[in-house]
């Protein structure tokens, strides 16, 4: 389907947009904010993107952008061009133009965790800059993942004290969860159910109506902001939880000498279980970061969270133990990592992502360059550049003693193992996290696989 006719489909059914709802600025233009804004433009908004990078800006406006998004069948590339073509979408650095021009106002901005402390600083530059060019009856729609009470007890201070306007009487302020899974995003901000929470009743009624313009699900309407800065933090950190889980079944399923992929799927058939399967560590900006949410208000309580201490720090401790492994399987074939070329496949932080923020598998790449192996990685959709970045699967893998499957990539191939056993040393031996090596062909060509 040509994308003119997709965006005709979508804006005849919006024709009750209200006049007040059509003019958007969305601060942050990473994974969640490009999407969104995009999405609210195909639907007929006239949006604005705001980011401090100059370079992303600039590359926005010339339609480039590395998200691997799609709505439709159809690249988040080539709708930006139309959106950006048809003026229905800009982006700018310039946040105080942007919201004295719009009064609708959402913020995406990330919240990063350095060394386990939680970094605020983003969000409260980009709360000042709303609040010295705040009109009345603006919306303010928080969708950042913040540690629960931040909005009322960090946001709606510094909101009130640049503005010198009241929060539900002279601004409408609303918080809603971001829950969408990158890759999906044009998708499940459509057909996800939407939480939705305002300062008061009359804030939290006109965020709905705005998040409904493109929310096609259920947009559910909370009784307070902190339900729903919590239910997010929760949505997290139970998959954190989950995945520790599922490490230590992968560890008791190896000594009993069985197939973790095997059990997990066998167990999913029963209706009210959902395992996960083991992998490399876990990666991403939401759930390597979710029990950080959680974890300084739970000391301000004094309530002890011990076990999403342990499930965060096991899963931590995973890029070690992968390294680990390796060490313990070249050992087998008398070989040691250090002066070791070792080859690394996938260097995004899931499968099928070109997004490598807090990767396990870049964490790996370091942590075997630091035990002295020399490390050659291939990732056909990462765009970060990094030392041990190679462009070629077989650049890789040449001369390399271990291979190491980190990332499913659709480009990454890994069924000829004939070529591949030319292009390895002898006895090298294969660390497969993903369970998608043929173990027994593999075998055929003197290579032994590792399954986690």
């Amino acid at each position: 389907m040509k994308l003119e006719n997709v965006t005709d489909l979508i804006r005849c059914k919006e024709t009750n947009i209200s006049e007040k709802n059509k003019k958007v600025c969305i601060f942050g233009q990473g994974f969640v904010g490009l999407p969104l804004a995009l999405s609210l433009a195909l639907r007929g908004c006239k949006t604005i993107g705001v980011d401090i990078n100059k370079n992303l800006v600039n590359d926005t406006n010339n339609g480039v952008t590395h998200h691997a998004e799609n709505f439709n069948g159809i690249a988040i590339q080539q709708i930006l061009k139309e959106e950006l073509k048809e003026e229905r979408y800009k982006a700018t650095i310039d946040g105080a133009s942007a919201v004295r021009e719009c009064n609708n106002i959402i913020v995406t901005v990330g919240i990063p965790i350095k060394e386990g402390k939680y970094i605020i600083d983003y969000l409260e530059n980009v709360c000042i800059t709303i609040g010295k060019n705040l009109k009345k009856e603006d919306l303010i729609v928080i969708r950042s993942t913040v540690i629960p009470g931040t909005t009322e007890e960090v946001i709606v201070p510094i909101l009130e004290k640049e503005s010198g306007l009241k929060a539900g009487e002279d601004f409408y302020l609303a918080y809603s969860s971001e829950r969408i899974a990158e890759g999906k995003a044009f998708d499940e901000f459509a057909n996800m159910p939407t939480l939705v929470a305002g300062i008061n009743k009359k804030s939290c009624e006109i965020a709905a109506e705005l998040l409904k313009i493109v929310c096609k699900a259920e947009v559910i309407k909370a009784s307070c902001i902190k339900v729903v800065e919590t239910s997010k933090v929760f949505e997290n950190v139970q998959r954190d939880v989950n995945i520790a889980m599922a490490q230590e079944f992968a560890r008791f399923t190896e000594g009993l000498g069985i197939d973790i992929f095997e059990v997990v799927k066998l167990a999913n058939t029963h209706k009210r279980v959902n395992l996960l399967t083991p992998g490399p560590g876990v990666g991403g900006y939401c759930i390597p970061n979710a029990y950080f949410y959680i974890e300084p208000k739970a000391e301000e309580m004094d309530i002890d969270m011990r076990l999403l201490k342990i499930s965060r720090e096991e899963n931590a401790a995973l890029p070690e133990f992968i390294v680990n492994k390796v060490d313990e399987l070249l050992s087998n074939i008398g070989k040691k990592i250090i002066d070791t070329k070792i080859a690394v496949l996938g260097l995004a932080m899931k499968d099928y992502s070109n997004d490598d923020r807090i990767s396990p598998a870049v964490e790996i790449c370091k942590l075997l360059i630091k035990r002295g192996a020399e490390v050659k990685a291939f990732d056909p959709v990462v765009v970060n550049e990094h030392d041990f970045k190679v462009n070629t699967q077989d650049e890789a893998i040449k001369d390399a003693e271990a291979v190491l499957v980190l990332t499913k990539q659709h480009q990454i191939e890994l069924d000829d193992f004939e070529h591949m056993s030319k292009m390895l040393k002898s006895k090298a031996v294969f660390i497969d996290t993903k369970a998608i090596v043929n173990q027994a062909e593999a075998r055929k060509y003197g290579i032994s696989v590792w399954r986690i």
